[in-house]
């Protein structure tokens, strides 16, 4: 997702280098406890206003049978109509293809058995375009380390941890052992030391990129890592710990390193997930499509956005929902606990009826809205479950809450010392994670959703694998802690996750 976030190397002998990313515009719509405005947006870039929405790809298809299985010879007669088959998905039915035939999507919806032909979408997960490096002295890096329960350097400021306890289940014995966490994501640093040893294989699906992620000059945040890391980063006595240490992760690509993916790569990383055999799928991504009004379609130049065009065609977007949806489903069916972002418009589903958000909004899925702290290094005992910023938030569109962090404290204020670093206050209330051959602070419901996925994890661990999703959710809606309104509520959902009352709760 577009995530407001600050990376730090952490290393002693470097200077500290700080990105800023604010790539999500603010919604008036808002509870009372959610600060209408970032204060430091005015001297930071702005995603454009359609940012999180899906566009058009013109000369990209998807073929969606009448069945869950693909017509015989699909591929010779999408030849016949002047396209070429480019992925298939068998088992629901579903295959990409390409074709620069205008009249392609007629000719190829006459195929026998097959359902509809509709344009694939592609969608911007985070910007990396939007962002601003500041450096500070390498002695402002860091102190020396605090004494603390645990030996991984960092972990005392992963607060979010705390929030959810996580330690305690550990000591209770839960820590996902023998439990596969599928990671769609953008690329990842599958050489990172807390994180390689918990790597089961790695995939891409995205053209002309590996799983591994490449930085570019003042460009090495990377998002796939991060996720990842908040899951499953080993307990290993260096840096940090995934909230599921023990659990290993199959790492797919299905965003490219610059943020922006394809529905159709999404849903190629769904289904090898499932081939795969994993018990829990974590996408800390998704775009929004409009119900009943304009989108954009690219013309079939995606990198030259001058020409796009408008077009209103609610079929197509039914259909694309009708893809999506299936996809989400065969994982639910083959024992997958699929678990999305919601999103970081600060958007009011409550009120705003006519936006889909994919995946989240898929009716399997579940949907994971942010919290976090404000001036948590001035006060350890501040409410580390305040509603973030950012966050989506709706009664339908929110299944749990869980740590994305904030970045509201209103000063730029430095903590020195805290916790073994000097940094700034609002940068410690984000979620601390891994990064290209590093560390780094980011917020956004990119990072709620990770903490729920290694929750889920600790559940499928203690509980043995397999363990069927209506299983999950419900040890997840049983042992969530109920903030808010009491029951199902815009913002928490069921409730922010507990790791310890879900472990415990396990039969």
């Amino acid at each position: 997702m577009n995530n407001r976030l600050i990376a730090s190397r952490l290393v002693p002998t470097m200077c500290l280098g700080l990105l800023f990313t604010f790539g999500c515009s603010k919604e008036d719509l808002a509870p009372d406890n959610i600060p209408a405005t970032n204060q430091r947006s005015s001297s930071a870039a702005q995603a454009t206003d359609d940012g999180s929405l899906a566009v058009r790809r013109g000369n990209h298809y998807l073929i969606i049978s009448a069945t869950n299985k693909l017509p015989a010879g699909l591929s010779e007669q999408t030849k016949a109509a002047n396209g070429e088959v480019t992925g298939t998905m068998e088992e629901v039915g579903i295959a990409s293809a390409t074709s620069s035939d205008p009249a392609f999507a007629t000719k190829a919806a006459r195929i026998s058995g097959v359902r509809s032909v509709i344009h694939d979408f592609s969608y911007q997960g985070f910007n990396l375009d939007q962002e601003r490096v500041v450096e500070l002295t390498a002695d402002a890096d860091n102190t020396n380390p605090i004494s603390s329960g645990d030996n991984d350097r960092f972990f005392p400021l992963q607060w979010g941890h705390t929030a959810i306890q996580a330690p305690e289940a550990w000591n209770a014995g839960a820590r996902g052992k023998d439990v596969l966490v599928a990671v769609l994501d953008g690329g990842f640093d599958l050489k990172h030391p807390d994180l390689a040893g918990n790597i089961y294989s790695s995939k891409s699906f995205v053209p002309g990129e590996e799983a591994q992620f490449v930085p570019k000059p003042g460009k090495t945040f990377s998002h796939g890592t991060h996720t990842a890391g908040t899951i499953a980063a080993v307990d290993n006595a260096t840096g940090i710990i995934g909230v599921a240490p023990e659990a290993k992760v199959l790492l797919v690509k299905v965003l490219r390193d610059a943020g922006s993916g394809s529905f159709s790569w999404m849903m190629q990383g769904i289904y090898y997930a499932v081939e795969q055999h994993a018990d829990v799928i974590n996408m800390s991504l998704g775009a929004a499509v409009p119900h009943h009004d304009k989108y954009r379609d690219d013309n079939s130049t995606p990198d030259d956005p001058s020409d796009d065009t408008w077009v209103n065609d609610t079929r197509e977007i039914q259909e694309l929902l009708v893809a999506i949806s299936r996809v989400t489903t065969y994982a639910t069916q083959h024992g997958i606990t699929v678990i999305a972002s919601a999103g970081n418009d600060a958007n009011n589903g409550n009120q705003d009826k006519d936006l889909a958000h994919i995946p989240s909004g898929m009716p399997t899925v579940i949907s994971v809205s942010a919290t976090g702290p404000i001036g948590w290094a001035k006060n350890t005992s501040t409410d580390l479950d305040r509603v973030a910023s950012y966050t989506n938030y709706g009664t339908a569109e929110v299944t749990f809450a869980a740590p994305g962090g904030d970045f509201m404290f209103p000063t730029n204020e430095v903590a020195m010392g805290f916790r073994g670093v000097n940094q700034y206050v609002w940068a410690l209330d984000m979620v601390m994670s891994l990064t290209y051959n590093g560390y780094t602070w980011s917020a956004g419901t990119s990072m709620a959703s990770p903490h729920v996925a290694g929750v889920a994890a600790l559940i499928i661990g203690k509980h043995g694998s397999p363990m069927a999703p209506a299983q999950v959710l419900s040890v997840l809606r049983a042992s969530a802690d109920d903030l808010g309104k009491p029951g199902r509520d815009p913002y928490y959902g069921y409730g922010r996750v507990n790791a310890l009352r879900a472990v415990t709760a396990v039969q």
